[in-house]
This record gives C-alpha cells, sequence and structure tokens, in this order.
C-alpha cells in the first residue's frame, strides 16, 4: 500500500471527493483505486475564510509498482509502514519473583499490560483507590472542599490524566510507533474509533475512566494483579555482585514488604513522598525545570471566533484550541499549557494546605468556557537551593500561598485580565464565570509569584492578545495556581532505563521526568517494559 500525505480539501467538501483526489494524486482512473482508508485528519485554519481538510491516507492501487515509480520525485507519497506492535526480545520465562510496577497512571498501566502481555504477571502498586471510587473523593473536594490525601486528581488509578483533557498526541520521535499500540488498546478497552486518525485526539474524562478499567480486567486476565491503597514508603537494597546497589524490594505502608527484583517506579509527578523516600535511600536524583502560573479562561466562543473566523461552530471543527508562546525581555518564556476547549479548570490538590489547579474537558468539550495554563519556565537557579528537591520545595510555597489567598478553604484566587495588567486586586469579577469548583475569590494573584514571574506575564497578555483577539480582554479570568506542570525531578536513567545507580530500579514516565502526558507516559511505560523483559531474561540466563 501507499501512504499519501498532503490530500487537502475544502471544509464542507463532499465524501466522493476524497478518492477521486487520492486517484488523481497518483495519477490513477478511479476503477484503479482498490481501496483506501485515513490515516490521519486534521484542519489548515490559516485562511479563516478558505479552511480546509488535510488528510494523510492509505491506498491499495492496481500496478502499485508502476505507480511507484511514476511518483518517485512526489515526498508525500511512499510506501505505507509497518505500524503493528512487535515486542523486541522474546517473552522470557517467569522467575520467582514478578516485576512490580509501582503507579497506575499512562506509564504504569502500559509497562503493567506489556508486562502482563509477556507473562511475566505483573504486581502493580498503586496508593490510591479503583479509578470510581477515586471519582468519587475528587468530587468531595470540588463540591465540599474534602480533601483526600491519598485518593484525588493526582493519586488513584488512571493517574493525573484521568481528570483532564485526555489529549492523545505527543510531539515524541516514534520510529517503531508504539504511540499507535496506545492508541489501538484504547479503541479496544471502549475509546471512538475516531482517535486513530484524529490529529490531534483526545477522550475526556468520563471515558477514561471506563477504558481504565476495561485496561485493568485486561491485564488481569493475563495474569497481572493490582494492589490499591498501597502506597510503598521505601527500598529494600543491597550489594550486587559488581558491588552497586541493587532492589531486593519494596516496603509498604501497611508494615507488607514485597519481594522484588525488577520495580517499575511510574509513580507520577506529585508523589512527593516517594521522591524523599528515594532521595533518602540514595538513589540517584537530579532537579529539573518545570513552569510555574496560572490558569486562564476564556467563554469557548471568543476563541472560536479568534481560531475559525465564519466558520466558527462548525460541527465539523468542533471547540477551538490554541497554543501560544512568547520569550520575554526579561529572557523567561511565557507559554500555553494543557489547553482544554470547552472545559474546566479543576481543584488538582494533593497537600493538606496547598492548592493547585488544573484543565479538565469531555469529550464532547461542550462547556462555557476555554482554559489553559497561562506558565512561565523556571530552571534549578530558581529554586531555593542546589538541592535535588529544591523545586518541590519551591512548588508547595507557591500552592501555601494560593491557598490562603483563598480563604483557606480550597477556594482559589482569582483576578480579572485587567486588573492583573493594571496591578490592582479584583474586587469582583466580570461577566467570564470561572468554572473552578469549590469556587473562586477575587483578590490580588501577584504576590503569588515571584516578580519575574509576573513581569513576564504581563509582558507576554498584551502579546497573544494581538495573536489572538480577545485573549487579553480585561473580563478574562487568571486563577491560581498551576504549578504540577512537569515533573520537578529526574530519577536519571542510564542507556538500558535502569537507575544510574541501583540496579533493577526502572524509573519511568512524568515522575521521573521522561514523559509529559498520558500519550507520551504510556509510551515510555512499553518501553520500559521490555527494559524489563530484557533484564529479567538476562538473569535468568546467568542462573541457567
Amino acid at each position: 500500500m501507499l501512504r499519501i500525505s498532503e490530500i487537502k480539501l475544502p471544509l464542507d467538501h463532499a465524501p466522493a471527493d476524497l478518492p477521486a483526489a487520492i486517484a488523481s494524486r497518483l495519477g490513477v482512473a478511479s476503477d484503479d483505486l482498490l481501496s483506501w482508508t485515513v490515516w490521519k485528519r486534521a484542519h489548515d485554519a490559516r485562511r479563516k475564510s478558505a479552511i480546509l481538510t488535510v488528510y494523510i491516507v492509505d491506498a491499495d492501487v492496481r500496478g502499485e509498482a508502476e505507480v511507484r515509480k511514476r511518483v518517485a520525485g512526489d515526498a508525500h507519497v511512499r510506501p505505507t509502514p509497518d505500524t503493528s506492535y512487535k515486542p523486541p526480545v522474546p517473552k522470557p520465562r517467569p522467575g520467582r519473583l514478578r516485576p512490580v510496577v509501582i503507579g497506575a497512571g499512562p506509564c504504569g498501566l502500559f509497562a503493567g499490560l506489556i508486562l502482563a502481555e509477556m507473562g511475566l504477571r505483573p504486581i502493580l502498586l498503586d496508593r490510591g483507590k479503583v479509578v470510581r471510587e477515586r471519582t468519587k473523593d475528587t468530587w468531595g473536594l470540588w463540591r465540599r472542599s474534602e480533601l483526600n490525601p491519598e485518593s484525588n486528581v493526582q493519586f488513584g488509578e488512571g493517574g493525573a490524566g484521568t481528570f483532564s483533557d485526555g489529549k492523545l498526541y505527543s510531539q515524541i520521535k516514534d520510529p517503531r510507533y508504539l504511540s499507535r499500540k496506545v492508541l489501538n488498546e484504547f479503541v479496544e478497552a471502549g475509546a471512538p474509533p475516531e482517535i486513530l486518525t484524529d490529529a490531534h485526539p483526545h477522550i475526556g474524562t468520563f471515558r477514561l475512566v471506563t477504558m481504565v478499567e476495561s485496561l485493568r480486567a485486561k491485564i488481569e486476565a493475563l495474569g497481572g494483579e493490582y494492589r490499591f491503597r498501597h502506597r510503598v514508603t521505601d527500598l529494600e537494597l543491597d550489594r550486587g555482585p559488581e558491588g552497586g546497589q541493587r532492589i531486593r524490594g519494596v516496603h509498604l505502608h501497611t508494615g507488607e514488604f514485597l519481594e522484588a527484583d525488577h520495580v517499575v517506579l511510574a509513580v507520577g509527578h506529585s508523589s512527593r513522598d516517594t521522591f524523599q523516600a528515594l532521595y533518602d535511600r540514595g538513589v540517584y536524583i537530579e532537579a529539573k525545570p518545570f513552569s510555574v502560573g496560572f490558569r486562564i479562561e476564556h467563554p469557548q466562543s471568543w476563541i472560536d471566533m479568534a481560531m475559525f473566523g465564519p466558520c466558527a461552530g462548525n460541527p465539523d471543527l468542533g471547540a477551538a484550541a490554541y497554543s501560544l508562546s512568547h520569550h520575554c525581555s526579561n529572557g523567561r518564556t511565557v507559554y500555553s499549557f494543557c489547553m482544554c476547549p470547552g472545559g474546566t479548570v479543576v481543584a488538582a490538590a494533593s497537600e493538606p494546605g496547598r492548592l493547585v489547579t488544573n484543565g479538565m474537558s469531555q469529550y464532547s468539550r461542550n462547556e462555557r468556557n476555554a482554559n489553559a495554563g497561562f506558565v512561565v519556565g523556571i530552571s534549578q537557579a530558581d529554586f531555593p537551593s542546589d538541592h535535588p528537591l529544591a523545586g518541590i520545595e519551591l512548588q508547595r510555597d507557591l500552592e501555601a500561598r494560593a491557598f490562603a489567598a483563598g480563604g483557606r478553604d480550597y477556594f482559589a484566587p482569582g483576578q480579572r485580565v485587567g486588573d492583573f495588567l493594571s496591578d490592582r486586586p479584583s474586587s469582583t469579577l466580570g461577566p467570564v464565570v470561572p468554572s473552578y469548583r469549590p469556587g473562586v475569590r477575587p483578590t490580588d494573584l501577584a504576590p503569588l509569584m515571584p516578580d519575574y514571574v509576573i513581569a513576564a506575564m504581563r509582558e507576554a497578555l498584551p502579546v497573544f492578545g494581538r495573536k489572538i483577539p480577545r485573549y487579553d480582554d480585561p473580563d478574562a479570568l487568571l486563577t491560581g495556581v498551576e504549578t504540577r506542570t512537569s515533573s520537578p525531578i529526574r530519577i536519571t536513567r542510564g542507556t538500558d532505563y535502569q537507575s544510574l545507580n541501583v540496579r533493577g530500579l526502572f524509573p519511568a514516565g512524568e515522575g521521573a521526568g521522561y514523559a509529559g502526558g498520558i500519550l507520551s507516559a504510556a509510551v515510555d511505560g512499553i518501553k520500559i517494559a521490555e527494559a524489563v523483559a530484557r533484564a529479567h531474561a538476562a538473569a535468568s540466563a546467568l542462573k541457567a
């Protein structure tokens, strides 16, 4: 088959126009186009008066060899690659000890799935609850200001991505098409098949819940085991034959010890007590940059009109998204993060006395407002010390400030953009109704962030307003604070995916600093599982 890219048709094209365009591109008669399927579908909205639908398709044509010769100079026509998943190592024989996966977010989920498919019967540990019980606890914070530190937006089955827009695209390099394995598994688990063809697929929270449950059932059917409400408090290490440290198991908050010589560390970016335990045990950790800021909300209709012009409201386009970035005069970069069309700002705290925001959308993306992180990049030089966990200290300080500014009951501090730009507190909110629950209290957000962050934001807002009309509208709403953009640490690993100084420990996903989002975390989980299988096979060979 042939893969043809950059096939552009008008937004309102007829169904028959696509096969006609494929035949025309290949220079064949319509009867010679035997079959075709859409690989990816996107929109080009650079000309708002003439928005285009852009396709990548796979086509089976009569006389393919001759066609390939004829189009050899067309960079947009090439053989269709094999995107099926093929494990790079044979299935190893199960050993006495089962591999342990800590964390049941996207990374841990796919690490567990691949290990289960290889017959290694993994044990998945998660400090939180099953996803439906976790959802009830999360609503407890949103509706009643009641935080459960072990079951919330950050902790529990499905990970932080469960309460998000459910974006399933990434900029990672993926020569093996591992992301396709992830998407195929999601569709099998109940995701809409459109995620296989949309250029920017998303699922939304409610669908993610049922998918996570389905994937759990598959892992269990393959011999895997889940243990919820099992928080890892420490590692058991000893000296290996080469003199270095190696994993021997994990200690749980219940007092139980679980013996293991292959442990996947997929704890997510908010397991601060776990990071401290790893540091105390001597696992190599280094600080890494992340970003901090606020959430910004606009009516979705404003964004639709700005991005799509007269085509706004077209059901084929859906709710408009955006991506913005500005390099400021003080050297800082301000950018939009985790943009949620037609979504809500959500309470995402995981520690008492601290307040964090995030964004979430359902699959329909039909809520009143659009929201996005409005954040500024910071580096280790901005941290309060050179300690590897200093970024966590900074996060906690900012989150404590936000908790106090909101009234110490998980209401969030908010400010109108006009007041923020004029350096005056907001006493009331305007027509942009905040979506954050339990609620928003107007105040001054400037004291919640370092001065260099506030200065960069005030410079960037008018710039963004020139790119997207009304972005800096005085009635747009800022809500604080956004601090969990990525992990503040990296649990550094080698080319074999194992910790630099603890054999058998496999740092993975967002928490270890190696992913950013559902898809990249899931792909990292696959790679980690393959690395565990290699290590498991090598260990078995030595014992044989």
